[in-house]
C-alpha cells in the first residue's frame, strides 16, 4: 500500500501525505452483487487513521480535524468503509478517496459570513408587502359607524 496523498487546498496549503504505515486496512465480506465469489471474496474495505498519532498533521490541523470530524470518530480513529465495487482493489481506492475528501473538508477553515445591507429594491418590496398585508387585514375589520 502506498502513502495517501492529499492535494493542496484550504487548511493544507502544501498538501498532505499520510504515511502508509499509519493507515490500517481491514477486509470483510461485502453484501450485494458478486456472483460466485460473493461468499469467498473479502471485498469490503475499512480504512482507518488515528488522528491523534498521525505525523501527517501539525498540531493546529490535528485540533481542527478532531473538532470537525468529532461525529465520525471512534475515540480519535477515523474509519471509512467502501463496499460499492465487486473488486477489492477498487474498494480500496474508493476508501482512500473518501478518507482524503473527509480530511480535506475537515482541515478547511470555517467560512465567516459577511453581513450585507439589504438592497433598496428589497426594502421597497418588503414595505409594499407589509402595506398590502395591513390593507387586507383592515378589510376584515367591522365597518365603522360613520
Amino acid at each position: 500500500m502506498k502513502d495517501l496523498s492529499i492535494p493542496p487546498g484550504p487548511g493544507c496549503p502544501r498538501g498532505l501525505t499520510v504515511p502508509a504505515a499509519e493507515l490500517s486496512e481491514q477486509f470483510t465480506h461485502a453484501s450485494g452483487p458478486g456472483g460466485q465469489g460473493v461468499n469467498t471474496a473479502d471485498s469490503r474495505v475499512q480504512l482507518s487513521l488515528d488522528l491523534a498519532t498521525t505525523t501527517a498533521l501539525d498540531e493546529r490541523q490535528r485540533q481542527r480535524a478532531l473538532q470537525n470530524l468529532n461525529e465520525r470518530l471512534t475515540g480519535t480513529v477515523l474509519t471509512v468503509t467502501a463496499a460499492e465495487h465487486r473488486s477489492q482493489y477498487r474498494n480500496r481506492m474508493a476508501a482512500r478517496e473518501r478518507l482524503a475528501a473527509l480530511l480535506r473538508g475537515a482541515l478547511a477553515p470555517p467560512v465567516a459570513r459577511r453581513a450585507t445591507k439589504p438592497t433598496r429594491g428589497s426594502q421597497r418590496r418588503r414595505l409594499a408587502a407589509k402595506r398590502r398585508r395591513a390593507e387586507l387585514k383592515g378589510l376584515r375589520r367591522r365597518p365603522s359607524a360613520e
